[in-house]
């Protein structure tokens, strides 16, 4: 099981990660896409990284609005795979605009 970060630790990479908020019972960001078909875009793209990654974001789509949530249910709370998992989503979304 995946190592569960301190309060101190999930700030830290918090910091480097521009939108994203959260503690250490999940970390989330919500975006702003062109389109609908824009958004749905990334979410194809973001649920093939998480099949990749064999760790899965909670998605909620509004038109062309995404929410992220990344949290390992398993370890019941935040990771250092849910950090890599929110990078790889930050390049996904950077890519799109």
């Amino acid at each position: 099981m995946a190592d569960l970060l301190t309060a101190d630790a999930v700030r830290k990479e918090l910091g480097g990660l521009a939108d994203w908020s959260g503690d250490p019972t999940g970390i989330g960001r919500t975006v702003q896409l062109g389109s609908f078909p824009d958004a749905i875009a990334v979410v194809d793209r973001v649920a093939a990284v998480a099949e990749e990654l064999d760790h899965h974001p909670d998605i909620d789509i509004r038109w062309r609005t995404l929410t992220f949530r990344c949290v390992t249910h398993s370890a019941g709370g935040v990771t250092h795979r849910d950090v890599e998992l929110a990078r790889r989503i930050d390049d996904i979304v950077r890519s799109a605009a």
